[in-house]
């Protein structure tokens, strides 16, 4: 089957054109599966299970959930994916590459590298990759490499961010590759959904929207800063990781730190108590972060969402 085959078969399966997408120490199995069950595409991250025999326990809950779900409603079941840090930092790459050779998702999305490391492997058994990246040069690298779609990660994303608005990374990206695109950055609701497909994208990558939730790994206090928070409250640094990235300024300021004080390029060499601090104590959160009022279900998210999308 072809990749624009692959991509009209998913269509016909989803309730709405939007990926949830993986966050760090955020998205765990629940997640993924409400999101499916409810109408998108869930992604896990291998990185959030903290040992190999979590990761396959998920993988095992989240196909065994989901075959449930396929059964009572087939023409109704969103893929899942999974996201997989390809750099070679990461210790158990193979490890997890192996398991996701024998869990089979419909799509993985490859984050901090090339995807060349996992293309042939997916493409055995039928999968399709997509890579993550934040500039049009990311991007051509990435489709030389063997990707089938591509998730553009714009300026306004939480977690690690882009530096280009969608409405300019998304032209220059359509200028050179008709396959699948994915968005992200400061989606908050179904217009913005309907918007992205106007200016040529094909799917919204989603993740903010998703920590406020009944089924996310995130804290209480996480979740209840997220719903207090609204753009003002988000900082873009590069000090904490050494890569550019949006913060709950609440956050920074709740570890002591004061945010005025950062300098950008004075962190490089990352002292380890600042550098273990991020993402655990200090979080992360989109531009969209004003849109969040509640805590609520995955599944009641997503009906909002898609109320909002049909009237768009």
């Amino acid at each position: 089957m072809s990749i624009s085959d692959k991509i009209k078969s998913i269509n016909k399966r989803i309730a709405i054109p939007v990926f949830a997408a993986p966050m760090y120490l955020v998205t765990g199995p629940q997640l993924v599966i409400s999101a499916c069950k409810s109408g998108i595409v869930g992604v896990l991250p291998t990185s959030n299970a903290k040992t190999l025999t979590e990761l396959e326990n998920w993988l095992e809950t989240i196909t065994s959930g989901l075959k449930t779900h396929a059964k009572k409603k087939p023409s109704h079941s969103p893929p899942w994916a999974v996201n997989i840090v390809v750099h070679s930092s990461s210790k158990r790459f193979e490890d997890d590459l192996n398991l996701i050779k024998n869990y089979k998702p419909e799509i993985v999305i490859t984050a901090l590298g090339s995807p060349a490391r996992v293309t042939r492997q997916v493409h055995d058994y039928g999968g399709m990759v997509f890579a993550d990246v934040s500039s049009v040069e990311y991007a051509k690298k990435a489709l030389n490499a063997g990707a089938d779609g591509l998730v553009l990660i714009s300026s306004g994303a939480g977690g690690h961010t882009g530096s280009l608005t969608g409405f300019s990374f998304v032209p220059a990206v359509r200028s050179f590759f008709k396959g699948p695109i994915v968005l992200g950055g400061g989606i908050v609701n179904g217009a913005g959904i309907r918007a992205l497909q106007i200016l040529g994208a094909n799917f919204a990558y989603m993740g903010t929207k998703f920590i406020a939730t009944k089924e996310s790994l995130a804290s209480h206090e996480y979740k209840r800063m997220i719903i207090d928070s609204t753009e003002a409250d988000i900082m873009t640094s590069d000090y904490f990781t050494g890569v550019a990235a949006n913060y709950l300024t609440k956050s920074i300021i709740k570890e002591g730190i004061d945010p005025k004080t950062i300098n950008v390029s004075e962190n490089k060499k990352f002292d380890s108590s600042v550098k273990s601090k991020a993402w655990f104590d200090i979080w992360s959160a989109g531009q969209g972060v004003r849109n969040i009022n509640e805590i609520q279900t995955v599944k009641n998210v997503i009906r909002q969402l898609k109320k909002e999308y049909e009237i768009s």
